[in-house]
């Protein structure tokens, strides 16, 4: 199967063992870009050979996650597990042809005789024993004693690897099952696969992958890319026991999907100008495979916070509060269901809009507008409140002055400013007592278009249930 022209034909082939890794994501967006400017097709394989750690709940995670970050397939998805004939036919073709012969050691067979050795790994004990395939035994590859295998690679240039370096690996595991490597080279020749652009991990197998390539008859062999491994800010591989990896949870915490395939098409590689924000189209259009970096990228969450705040601050307003609105309904609001005003909500949002990084941020910026009971935060009551030997007449002076005040952010602040006047304060100053008081922390929206939000009522009650917790008449 090929694309009409020599257009590039590719392939994604995740395997549904976990939760969506960020660096499959990255691999997933170039090979889509390679595909789309190319003119070629983008396959998706769910390389689901691992009978006992597959899950087919993470592959409907994994399609989910993709259409999230805007990866659509020409292809597929295809499951190596439907495909076992294909498997069980080039295993037969190796045997035929002497390039793979059976084996029945056991590890423990294999430990045992390399006890002494400074080589650990296969001796070839079964190499020559002529034992013809069968239950318990397992199909091993015959690699060449001597020579190299060199991988042309586009992102590492030509990589050689010793085939005496090499042990005779294992093909069909002894229960009849095909190993990954024997599966992965069938499916890209029978797919018709011309780009394996994959993860850096996978280049130790990939000589082998040429090994089998070739005994198979696979004709040209496809253009490998192993893309840059992904780091934490020590430096350290990403782990998902370590570090926040799941593409899931990032859209669980409120980040765009556009900021996300932004940031990730960034980690090892950028535009020849410099640009930072991209489209998908401009992606497309700017990506090469031959100017992506094979240094460690650092998967910087603070950066992408950024990134992702830059994206919600562009949002139209209308299209600001639709993406938000999930956000806003249980489990992840803040308060009962009922209490919720979207009305109110579209008044605070260009507000809150402006100083999230998240849409996981929103439902603690509206907290104070629609808790029920309301809550101040203790530790900024006692900073701003209870520290202050002032704070008792700063609440007591800004509720009279607010209560004959007209209703706006406008007349509110006039207000507090001659309150602060008054007191030998500045404005900021006289602010704080006043913000945990009505809205419960001393961070948070501005405070007097979120007052004019809130209301006279609630704004002269909350300021009066402060004030009586610290002890002081208003």
């Amino acid at each position: 199967m090929t694309v009409a022209g020599g257009a590039p034909r590719v392939r994604f082939a995740p395997s549904p063992t976990g939760f969506f890794h960020v660096g499959g994501a990255r691999t997933a967006l170039y090979n889509l870009f390679v595909a789309r400017r190319g003119g070629g097709e983008f396959v998706l394989r769910i390389e689901d050979t691992d009978r006992e750690r597959s899950d087919e709940s993470y592959t409907d995670g994994i399609l989910s996650a993709l259409r999230w970050i805007g990866v659509d397939w020409d292809e597929g998805p295809y499951r190596q597990s439907e495909r076992r004939p294909l498997y069980d036919a080039a295993a037969a073709r190796l045997v035929a042809s002497a390039r793979a012969y059976a084996c029945d050691c056991t590890r423990a067979d294999v430990e045992a005789r390399n006890r002494d050795q400074a080589t650990p790994g296969y001796d070839g004990h079964c190499r020559d024993r002529g034992l013809g395939p069968g239950p318990g035994r397992a199909l091993r590859f015959r690699v060449a004693d001597a020579g190299v295998t060199t991988v042309h690679d586009v992102v590492r240039g030509d990589v050689e690897f010793a085939n005496s370096t090499i042990e005779d690996f294992v093909v069909v595991k002894s229960n009849g099952d095909p190993l990954f490597v024997l599966a992965v080279v069938v499916d890209d020749i029978d797919m018709g696969i011309t780009h394996v652009i994959r993860a850096e991990e996978h280049l130790p197998t990939t000589p082998k992958a040429v090994m089998l390539w070739e005994a198979l008859g696979g004709g040209a062999l496809p253009v490998f890319a192993h893309l840059p491994v992904l780091v934490n800010e020590r430096r350290q591989k990403l782990s998902k026991r370590r570090d926040r990896v799941a593409l899931e949870d990032y859209r669980e915490l409120g980040y765009l999907p556009e900021a996300m395939r932004n940031y990730l098409a960034l980690l090892g590689w950028a535009p020849a100008d410099g640009r930072e924000v991209l489209s998908l189209e401009e992606l497309v259009e700017e990506f090469r495979l031959e100017d992506v970096n094979k240094s460690p990228a650092f998967f910087d969450e603070k950066r992408l916070a950024h990134f992702n705040g830059l994206y919600i601050r562009a949002l139209a307003p209308e299209e600001f509060a639709r993406r938000a609105a999930p956000f806003l309904e249980p489990p992840r609001a803040l308060w009962p269901a009922d209490r919720f005003d979207a009305s109110v909500f579209a008044r605070l949002a260009p507000l809150v809009q402006e100083r999230v990084a998240t849409l996981g941020e929103v439902p603690a910026m509206v907290a104070f507008a629609f808790a029920d009971p309301f809550e101040v935060d203790d530790a900024s009551y006692d900073k701003a409140v209870a520290r202050d030997p002032g704070a008792g007449e700063i609440l007591r002076a800004s509720a009279d002055s607010f209560a004959g005040a007209a209703w706006d952010a406008t007349s509110l602040k006039d207000a507090l400013t001659s309150v602060a006047d008054a007191a030998g304060r500045k404005l900021g100053k006289a602010q704080a007592p006043v913000r945990v008081a009505t809205m419960g922390s001393t961070v948070g929206l501005p405070l007097f278009e979120s007052l004019e939000v809130l209301g006279r009522e609630r704004t002269l009650e909350r300021i009066a249930s402060a004030a009586a917790r610290l002890g002081a008449a208003v």
